[in-house]
């Protein structure tokens, strides 16, 4: 009998904010795998999965996923841990993989499920939803990301200046993720739009370091690679910061 797989969001780094049931999945499941960098230090899934299981912490399995341009050896990443789950899963083995936010948003979960899904085609697969950095940036920043008919846009740093630019314009709410060091770019159009009084930036959330400041007070300066900007309008901005 084939093993389940089940990707658990863990929410942005906060332990309090992991879900009742993503916490009763990770204390069911057999073995929880978490991703981990070739730096081997612990990453925030990790560190919310462990604050939670704790004597169970046994049964946490990292994963290696060192970030890397090279396409082969992405590739070579996703191979080597879809293969220590799926040799889980063939034993008849629960398995549950925590990542930080949603698993099915900007994740590292869906490449390990596809992967998984070829080596074992018969596993069956579900996830539990977790709580994203730009709801938790909202809260604590005191935005409001949209009300009634208003249309809200979610983009990578490395979308580009021309789609940026286009979002900005079309849309009353964009939201940013990933790639800090693309930060400056982002803020110049978002100047160049006028909409960069009305932004919100946010790192480290639910971590130590934590810093949610206005995005005006971020140009000259590198974001981390999980900053998270969102851009409203009006008196839907930051009344907290």
């Amino acid at each position: 009998m084939i093993g389940r797989l089940t990707g658990v969001g863990v929410g942005p780094g906060d332990p309090e904010l992991l879900t009742l049931k993503g916490l009763r999945t990770l204390q069911e499941a057999g073995e929880v795998f978490v991703p981990v960098g070739d730096t081997g230090e612990a990453g925030r899934a990790e560190v919310v999965v462990r604050a939670h299981l704790g004597e169970n912490s046994g049964q946490v399995r990292r994963l290696l996923f060192a970030l890397s341009d090279d396409p082969e050896a992405r590739a070579c990443n996703w191979s080597n841990a879809a293969s220590e789950v799926s040799e889980s899963l063939r034993r008849g083995t629960n398995c549950a993989f925590a990542t930080i936010g949603d698993p099915n948003l900007y994740s590292t979960f869906t490449y390990l499920m596809r992967v998984v899904g070829q080596i074992v085609p018969e596993v069956e697969v579900d996830t539990v939803p977790g709580i994203t950095a730009m709801q938790d940036l909202a809260s604590k920043s005191g935005t409001v990301l949209a009300l009634q008919d208003e249309k809200l846009a979610l983009l990578p740093f490395t979308a580009g200046k021309p789609v940026l630019r286009s979002a900005l314009e079309g849309f009353e709410t964009v939201v940013c993720y990933k790639g800090g060091a693309r930060l400056g770019e982002v803020l110049e159009v978002a100047e160049e739009s006028g909409r960069l009084r009305d932004a919100t930036y946010g790192s480290r959330l639910g971590m130590k370091g934590e810093e949610i400041i206005r995005g005006s007070e971020m140009l000259g300066r590198e974001g981390t690679y999980l900053s998270t900007v969102i851009f409203t309008r009006g008196d839907k901005a930051g009344r907290q910061i």
